[in-house]
């Protein structure tokens, strides 16, 4: 029996994601039958006045909308839409699609067949055939509504006339014919940047022209710029826009200082990575009168020089966000700003938008003030600088800037505890790292873990993400909430969950999925009991799939994760278009100005939320590349491995020391015949009955390597 969902009997409860989405579901599976408010409800597990009321509610938007019709006093039938519906493309590994439709419970099967030459994460319009008893729920493309990319990587294959573009992208199941007239100089073997020009009815294959020329597949370089060409993620900026960059006035005016709250005599300082370069925040300390200490959160103020709808402006939009590869990184603003003007390097004067606090010895806020400012950092500390002072303090003792960390310190502390006790999900995963020779060649490969001094630093940013939302959110009482930017995070689909426990089952973990709170005691003590353990990373990873996808929306539903009912993202406007936004916002409306359109914010936010994602994937491949490069010259060596994951052809292997994953494919264990158990997550052999399950530990020496499939083939070691 499904359990009984309860929501905040409240005007203001936030309203989760799948609501309108399973009330859409409802009705479209009973088109017979008009049904109220109360027998949705029931057939929803919602028994609650707070959940029937959020009902009631988007019962009249789905109804304004034109999704559903109130055919008498209180009852409502789904608006037919003669088997046609509109989602989002979902391509397999073996040709064939799923499209994603968010009025519809399950996926629509789409057979290689019925694409229509549509593509992965295309947008499209698609007929769903009426569903045959145990059968898929099968459709045909019929139209494309907006391609999600045009431009692919791949290797140019040269004939005498014409050529191919093989696409590195695994989910581009057509290669692209590029004429003789379009190979604009690449020759035979060259990587390239191709994009799709027309798709002929007549022609299985798109028409393209390459509109850029990578280099040689293997060359460090070629590979790098092709992960981010891969994403749409730009490697240089113009010389148009450098030139705009290197004209902005530098200078720190007396009448720019007289407009702002001159903090160049506070003990300030900031605390980064060793190998950083920009430095989007620093921390002031003050000891005040009664126990009370004043904490500054200094930010850059990129909006001082950044100003709306410029060059500048408009190619940090288009980015959207700095991407940190493994060798490098891919600024959102040009350097001149992001590793110098703005970046609040120690002994000179910059100028910040802050977020002061007076905090109590409990961490309490009792006084805060948000505006301009001027600061000048003292010092720069590197976190294991800083580590080495919470962790030994008998060294330092007596200077008064190593009071302030350790008193920062130990307010930090408290503030993550209560943070925790509210119900935030305590994910400190490990971090892949390299250590890279002057050839960007990786040396070696480590795990880092997050420590006090990067607790330290990330509670004041969440302190000041969280009071600035609070501002502008929660004290507005006006008739007309102002327009603002927040991070908000959904609660964990219930699926997810339980398609988690099933998994974690395996191991001797569960998780409770009752009640808000004890979802997330469950999944902290998860993560806490796994911690140090060989599948640790294994199900750290799969916890964090399990969760909802944190976003930029103007509609604040609050964020789960952290257990805060309002958030946003101010602190690192060097690397983030929306903290940019949030410092205009913030000064808008503390300038007494209207609310700004919701309808354009909301587009740019929807907007930093692909790019974050689209970042966050090539983050990932550059750490994958990084990976089988480094193998390359192990090929010898013996390993400790984790099976991470199990599928039909073959079980994956994560290395225990390094994190690196492989296959180890079926057909090459070669004392048996395996077969896969999908409810055991194993394969097992059919003569001896061996078992590879997930989370067995196993050792693996290195078959093969693929750079350009960013791929590892493993051996098992019987």
């Amino acid at each position: 029996m499904s359990k009984k969902r309860k929501f905040p009997n409240n005007k203001k409860a936030k309203i989760p994601n799948h609501i309108p989405r399973d009330i859409l579901q409802l009705l479209n599976n009973n088109t017979s039958k008009a049904l109220n408010y109360k027998q949705i409800a029931s057939k929803l597990n919602i028994n609650d006045a707070g959940g029937r009321n959020i009902i009631i509610q988007q019962l009249a938007v789905l109804k304004s909308k034109e999704q559903i019709k109130e055919i008498a006093k209180g009852k409502f039938l789904i608006v037919p839409q003669n088997h046609n519906y509109y989602g989002t493309v979902d391509m397999t590994s073996n040709g064939n699609a799923y499209v994603v439709c968010d009025e519809l419970e399950h996926d629509i099967y789409i057979p290689s067949r019925n694409l229509n030459k549509a593509l992965h994460n295309d947008q499209v319009k698609v007929y769903v055939y009426k569903r045959k008893k145990n059968k898929k729920q099968e459709g045909d493309i019929i139209e494309i509504i907006k391609r999600a990319k045009t431009e692919f990587v791949g290797v140019l294959q040269l004939n005498k006339n014409f050529g191919f573009v093989l696409p590195d992208d695994p989910k581009m199941y057509a290669d692209i014919f590029i004429s003789k007239n379009n190979l604009t100089g690449a020759n035979d073997g060259d990587k390239v940047l191709a994009k799709l020009s027309d798709w002929p009815d007549n022609s299985k294959n798109p028409f393209g022209e390459i509109i850029e020329t990578l280099g040689r597949p293997g060359d460090h370089d070629t590979e790098i710029h092709s992960i981010l060409l891969e994403y749409g993620l730009p490697y240089k900026f113009t010389d148009e826009v450098e030139s705009y960059a290197s004209k902005i006035p530098i200078e720190i005016t007396d009448k720019e200082i007289a407009k702002r709250r001159d903090l160049r005599n506070e003990l300030t300082f900031t605390i980064d990575p060793k190998d950083a370069k920009d430095f989007d925040d620093a921390l002031s300390f003050k000891s005040l009168e009664n126990g009370i200490f004043e904490i500054g959160i200094h930010i850059a103020d990129v909006s001082h020089y950044v100003h709306e709808n410029n060059i500048l402006d408009n190619e940090a939009y288009n980015r959207a966000t700095s991407v940190y590869l493994v060798d490098r990184v891919v600024p959102m603003l040009p350097e001149i700003l992001s590793n110098n003007v703005c970046s609040l390097r120690p002994n000179e004067e910059k100028l910040t938008f802050s977020a002061i606090f007076e905090i109590n010895q409990k961490a309490q806020v009792v006084k805060q003030w948000f505006g301009r400012t001027v600061i000048l950092s003292d010092k720069r500390f590197t976190y294991d600088e800083a580590q080495e002072i919470i962790d030994d303090t008998s060294e330092f003792e007596g200077k008064n800037i190593i009071s302030a960390i350790l008193k920062l310190d130990e307010l930090a502390k408290i503030l993550r505890k209560q943070r925790m006790k509210n119900g935030a999900i305590s994910f400190d995963k490990t971090e892949v790292k390299f250590e890279l020779d002057e050839n960007n060649e990786p040396v070696s490969v480590y795990v880092k873990e997050s420590k006090d001094a990067h607790k330290l630093i990330e509670e004041f940013m969440l302190l000041a993400n969280r009071k600035v939302a609070e501002f502008i959110g929660k004290n507005d009482n006006s008739p007309k909430k102002k327009t603002f930017v927040y991070r908000v995070h959904d609660e964990p689909n219930i699926d997810k969950l339980t398609s988690l426990q099933s998994i974690i089952s395996k191991f001797g973990y569960k998780i409770a999925t009752d009640t808000k709170k004890h979802t997330s005691d469950s999944l902290n003590k998860l993560l806490k009991d796994v911690h140090g353990k060989a599948e640790s990373n294994m199900v750290e990873t799969l916890t964090i799939r399990s969760m909802s996808k944190a976003i930029y929306t103007t509609q604040n539903i609050g964020h789960y994760g952290l257990a805060f009912d309002y958030y946003t993202h101010f602190t690192s406007p060097i690397r983030r278009y929306p903290d940019v936004m949030v410092h205009r916002l913030l000064q808008y409306y503390l300038d007494n100005a209207k609310s700004v359109n919701e309808e354009v914010y909301e587009e740019k936010c929807k907007h930093s939320s692909e790019r974050e994602y689209m970042a966050s994937k090539a983050e990932r491949d550059s750490i994958k590349y990084m990976q089988v490069k480094y193998m390359q010259d192990h090929k010898d060596q013996e390993f400790k491995g984790v099976i991470s994951g199990v599928t039909e052809w073959g079980i994956y292997i994560e290395i225990i020391e390094n994190k690196c994953e492989g296959m180890v494919r079926i057909k090459d264990i070669k004392d048996d015949y395996y077969i896969f158990d999908e409810k055991q997550y194993a394969i097992i052999g059919q003569e001896t009955k061996n078992k590879y399950q997930l989370g067995d530990e196993v050792t693996i020496t290195v078959k093969n390597t693929d750079l350009e499939r960013k791929h590892l083939d493993f051996n098992l070691i019987e």
